[in-house]
């Protein structure tokens, strides 16, 4: 119910800053009702399909072989590992999945409550389990905090202001190249407004990427630090990010890409902070008193 009526207070901000914007432009506010309809509708409708078709997806991109019934130690080790989580986080039990690849893991699904997290061979080869543990641990975090709706909200107001605002500037371009008063072409738009569209989706499309990535980035120090809590102690949670930085990994497909443990790292478009920058939070997180 939280997130349904945060998804729903957040198109209706959408709203009311474009509106704004629309003031401040001083266009007829009439004439964007459509466009406002328009950039609501693309902005959040394929985010919002992603997020719903997430799992499905996620099952048949990666491979994963869901444990419907453990068919040896290890596979209930990491059902028992995945429900103690989940039980301390306070939600229902995830799917629980392994697939074929070099080390990582992840967490997707429409709902907290109807989730699915999946470890890789590569990560179940190369880790103890107290490490695997904490990537699980990390894994139910992300999914206990929401994060995937969290993202979803987020892409779709990037997309939603992105679509907007590059036709509006759009429209102003292509009036003032044609002039107010042309004639010849009403209710149409010339050349200057397929330009402009194209060059600001671009731009802006750069910009919404920087800031998705920051949130994406902010996220993953929370479920780092989610582990940690739940394991009672943040050393499991270093040593298993400290490994991930010695092995090699796989980057997830974009779609996944912000709920593995480990993914692109760079600047400003990365989803997941430097390995190092994580393992120094979690040692600050230790010297903090505890409550």
């Amino acid at each position: 119910m939280q997130r349904i009526f945060l998804f729903v207070a957040t198109n209706m901000a959408v709203l009311v800053v474009l509106g704004l914007v629309t003031s401040i432009l001083g266009i007829d506010r009439g004439s964007q009702t459509g466009l406002l309809v328009m950039a609501l509708i693309m902005g959040f409708g394929g985010s919002t399909i992603s997020l719903l078709l997430s799992k499905t997806m996620a099952i048949r991109s990666m491979g994963v072989r869901l444990i419907n019934q453990p068919s040896n130690q290890d596979e209930a080790w990491i059902v028992d590992t995945v429900r103690k989580f989940s039980d301390k986080a306070g939600i229902q039990m995830p799917d629980v999945g392994i697939y074929n690849g070099p080390a990582n893991a992840f967490a997707t699904g429409a709902r907290k409550n109807a989730a699915l997290v999946a470890v890789s061979t590569g990560l179940l080869q190369s880790m103890t389990h107290e490490e695997i543990e904490a990537v699980i641990g990390h894994e139910v975090a992300h999914v206990a905090n929401g994060d995937m709706v969290t993202m979803t909200l987020i892409q779709g107001v990037m997309n939603t202001f992105v679509i907007y605002i590059s036709r509006v500037v759009g429209g102003i371009v292509d009036s003032f190249l044609r002039g107010n008063n042309n004639n010849d072409n009403q209710g149409g738009v010339g050349i200057g407004y397929y330009v402009t569209v194209f060059v600001m989706d671009m731009l802006l499309g750069v910009l919404a990427a920087i800031i998705v990535a920051w949130f994406s980035r902010q996220r993953e120090f929370r479920a780092d630090a989610g582990a940690a809590h739940m394991m009672g102690q943040a050393g499991s949670m270093q040593r298993a990010l400290a490994r991930l930085g010695g092995i090699n990994t796989q980057d997830l497909p974009k779609g996944l890409a912000s709920m593995g443990i480990s993914g692109a790292v760079g600047a400003l478009f990365s989803s997941h902070p430097p390995l190092e920058t994580r393992i120094a939070a979690l040692q600050q997180l230790e010297q903090q008193p505890r409550s």
